[in-house]
């Protein structure tokens, strides 16, 4: 008789119970699967980051569970790198691109397959397919995939006997591999880097992803505004949970912790808890997304009137905001540099607050001086696609100090926070938090609004709310 875990209900398991476990399953094998659609993809971003390190093998892991408490783990999220060469989202896996000796790599992806029925651990160990859930077969995932797939029970021993080879971990996703293999931390941050390189333009199936999730978002956004009025009943917690029951339905999850802040909260540049009031008069700033199924994000923003108008200063605040957001808005498109609509959004700010007082002019010493930033806070915006903040590892030069190009996805989030206690600002301007977020492409002529389907001007805003929450 087996023996059980401690405290279990079941001091073991019988040798009748064994046999009986083992005996009567139907052959579930998948067969004559064709490749994912997003395979063909994966394999030139493969191809790609083969041409960047001939001769050196190189392993990216998808990562392990965490756990939550005791035995609650969390929902896997695999790393976004891994997603991004090989369009798989299993958990303990890895890709390996093995150098070729007449050059290039040859590809294959270190699976956990399914657990085998001669044995117990299909319903008692750790993989328990029985308590989690069936895994695809590793010749299941290697006909989706286009991918040779091996058992990853063996990878840290088979990574270890070729130790001969020169080669690069991404680190901090799997320390078992990461220990079997001898490599230097330098030399892996760059890999890491070229993976987040690799992602800065995207390619027709990931730009069609993004406008799923950015579509999706924009639901969500509709159904908030529909209903506002059991929020203020409630808490900013029922437009958390009115969102990501949108973002549930349509995709895998949201992209990032919602932000749903009403009153002074909307002043908080990450507020995630999500448990204040919502009250008429004041204002809601919504950032939030939808992660699709294949993980890549949309991350938007609008700040709404919760009685459905704008008070006069709240007007003359979003008002502002709109004004840098069409001004950094203007300013992407294909040559500029990435910079470029950022200074233009935070000049415009600067400018706002010279003329209302709240800093010292003239406008450009205090944009040099960076005095407009104890009210802007952030910069306004950043890459956006498998991760909410994209490429955020990606070489300086190409990211922040690079030019755009088409098939770049970025945001652009200018805002504008007056802290509940600021004594540099007239009493009814504190509280009052805008921010508006959007999501545009870089096209060949210019950009393309991915998130115009929500309303951005005052005006607009208002009338769609009155259409949408009466």
């Amino acid at each position: 008789m087996a023996k059980g875990r401690k405290n279990g209900l079941y001091e073991g398991v019988s040798e009748e119970l064994s046999a009986l476990m083992r005996t009567g399953w139907a052959d579930t094998e998948r067969r004559g699967l064709e490749a994912g659609e997003q395979a063909p993809y994966a394999a030139r971003r493969r191809a790609a980051l083969s041409a960047l390190f001939p001769g050196e093998r190189l392993v990216v892991p998808s990562g392990n569970l965490k756990y939550r408490s005791n035995d609650d783990a969390y929902p896997f999220r695999p790393y976004s790198g891994y997603v991004h060469l090989t369009g798989d989202q299993a958990r303990d896996g890895a890709l390996v691109l093995e150098p070729r000796a007449g050059g290039g790599h040859d590809a294959y992806c270190y699976q956990l397959p399914r657990d085998s029925r001669d044995d117990d651990e299909f319903w008692l160990g750790y993989t328990a397919e029985l308590w989690t859930g069936r895994r695809r077969s590793l010749a299941e995932s290697g006909a989706v995939l286009g991918l040779p797939c091996r058992d990853v029970r063996t990878a840290a021993e088979d990574l270890a006997a070729g130790s001969g080879v020169p080669t690069r971990i991404v680190r901090g996703i799997d320390l078992a591999l990461e220990a079997a293999v001898t490599t230097d931390e330098e030399r892996d941050g760059e890999l890491e880097d070229a993976l987040s390189g690799l992602r800065l333009v995207k390619d027709a199936w990931e730009i069609g992803e993004l406008r799923k999730a950015v579509d999706s978002t924009v639901r969500g956004f509709t159904d908030c505004v529909a209903e506002l009025s059991r929020a203020v009943a409630s808490s900013e917690r029922w437009i958390e949970g009115t969102f990501f029951r949108r973002a549930r339905l349509e995709g895998n999850s949201v992209g990032y912790g919602s932000i749903c802040a009403a009153g002074e909260h909307a002043t908080i540049m990450h507020w995630t808890d999500n448990d204040g009031p919502v009250r008429p008069g004041d204002l809601l700033l919504l950032d939030a997304g939808v992660e699709t199924r294949t993980l890549y994000t949309a991350d938007v923003t609008r700040t709404l009137p919760i009685g459905g108008t704008f008070t006069p200063v709240q007007r003359r605040v979003y008002d502002a905001v709109y004004e840098a957001q069409e001004a950094g808005m203007a300013a992407v498109k294909p040559g500029a540099p990435y910079r470029a609509f950022h200074e233009a959004a935070q000049r415009s700010l600067t400018a706002r607050l010279v003329a209302w007082g709240f800093i010292e002019g003239p406008v450009d010493r205090a944009y040099a001086l960076g005095l407009q930033r104890r009210f802007t806070m952030a910069g306004t915006g950043h890459m956006l696609g498998l991760d909410v903040h994209d490429c955020a590892r990606a070489r300086t030069e190409e990211y922040v100090d690079g030019v755009l190009a088409p098939g770049m996805v970025l945001t652009v989030e200018p805002g504008l926070y007056f802290q509940a206690d600021d004594l540099t600002v007239p009493e009814e301007w504190r509280g009052i938090g805008v921010r508006i977020e959007d999501d545009l492409l870089v096209t060949d002529d210019g950009h393309e609004n991915l998130s115009a389907g929500l309303p951005r001007s005052a005006d607009e805003v208002e009338a769609w709310m009155a259409r949408v929450a009466g």
